[in-house]
């Protein structure tokens, strides 16, 4: 006997709801929303506000900077960039800016590291664009290569899948061994053993605002120990045990946890909450240091040497994609008084395709508060929410 076919109907639909209720019951489970995870609750940028000189004690190109012998007001510190030859033209471009908005005042000097030589093209062209002095270093072998303890064949399959699960350069070892060196190694190279304070340039970044003051001498003046720009999450799937070796650590050194540590921001389950589960704790919550102006005492503390140590016996560097920003970021949210970490909101800097800049006369070529100039969803990525949430904006 044929079955009616509302009779039929219904008992397709019932079908098709048990179905979506087994999925439901069984299937994988629904990642929790936050407020950062849509566009919708996205925060007045602070740029947009009118922005001028940190307070405080400056000092000025009046000071002492000449060239040479004239430069007595200069402190121990460094312009400091790990290129290529091949980035030549990249890097004549970011010293460019940053001759024009700052260095042509207080004439500090460049350093260059590379892990082969320095062709006469690169050095030629890269003195021709200050009147300081530059510093071409060549780094060591035992700084460079890959570790004894990495297995070669486990590299090669977790370089598979940081490959099929999108992490950028997941695949690349000379990324691995950038991230690495970045990390833990660069401040032990004999070139910066009486150097204080570095600001890290790469190629191909901007630089959009005069800057009349010496940062060196705000950082040491002020007691400061890092200063940042831009402020971003991390790609949960290339850093899932990072978190979990940092929280090994500190069970191990537990006097190493500064009392005015930022921990809030770095373990903030709110704002993305999916991300602080992927990465089993951590927000991923980062400075992005491609630009960080630090004091190189803090990387040779004894907290921070033992920190490294630990994670590259565990292997991260290479079977995961551990990047030099999250791992300096959580050493100073961790070890460091929060109160020491600056934000050089004065800075007008482009990172492509992330933005610092400012509301201020000082600034041209780029849009006052505008985060990225890319997709709308790159706005998500911004962490400065959660840094002056927790911390604040100085």
């Amino acid at each position: 006997m044929a079955i009616a076919r509302p009779v039929r109907v219904l008992g397709l639909v019932a079908i098709g709801l048990w179905v979506f209720f087994i999925y439901q019951l069984f299937g994988p489970a629904k990642m929790p929303k936050g407020p950062g995870d849509t566009l919708e609750d996205i925060m007045k940028d602070p740029n947009l506000d009118p922005t001028g000189e940190p307070e405080g004690l400056l000092h000025r190109v009046d000071e002492g900077y000449g060239l040479g012998e004239l430069g007595t007001a200069r402190i121990n510190a460094t312009l400091l960039s790990l290129v290529r030859n091949e980035e030549v033209v990249g890097m004549v471009q970011a010293m460019r800016d940053l001759e024009r908005t700052w260095n042509h005042k207080f004439n500090y000097p460049w350093t260059f590291f590379n892990d082969v030589p320095f062709s006469e093209e690169f050095k030629q062209k890269t003195q021709a664009e200050t009147k300081a002095v530059c510093n071409y270093e060549l780094i060591p072998a035992e700084h460079w290569d890959v570790p004894s303890w990495i297995d070669d064949d486990l590299f090669e399959e977790s370089a598979r899948i940081l490959k099929e699960n999108d992490i950028q350069y997941g695949a690349m070892k000379s990324y691995h061994q950038m991230c690495r060196w970045n990390s833990g190694l660069f401040y032990k190279h004999p070139a910066l053993e009486h150097t204080q304070f570095y600001w890290r340039v790469e190629p191909k970044v901007h630089f959009f605002c005069d800057v009349d003051y010496d940062v060196f001498r705000y950082m040491a003046d002020h007691n400061k120990t890092y200063g940042f720009t831009i402020n971003l999450y991390d790609a949960p799937a290339s850093i899932p045990t990072l978190w979990p070796e940092t929280m090994k650590f500190l069970a191990q050194h537990p006097k190493h946890l500064h009392e005015n540590n930022a921990m809030n921001w770095l373990k903030d389950s709110t704002r993305r909450p999916e991300h602080n589960i992927k990465a089993n704790g951590y927000s991923t919550c980062h400075f992005w240091s491609n630009f960080e102006i630090a004091n190189l005492d803090f990387w040779r503390s004894q907290p921070y040497e033992e920190y490294f140590n630990h994670l590259d016996r565990a292997g991260g560097f290479f079977y995961e994609r551990w990047g030099d920003a999250p791992v300096h970021s959580i050493a100073v949210g961790l070890f460091e008084d929060a109160s020491k970490v600056h934000w050089f909101r004065d800075i007008g800097y482009q990172h492509i395709p992330y933005f610092n800049c400012p509301n201020s006369p000082k600034c041209k070529g780029c849009v006052m508060g505008q985060f990225t100039d890319g997709e709308a969803w790159l706005r998500k990525e911004d962490c400065r929410p959660n840094w002056f949430k927790y911390v604040g904006m100085g």
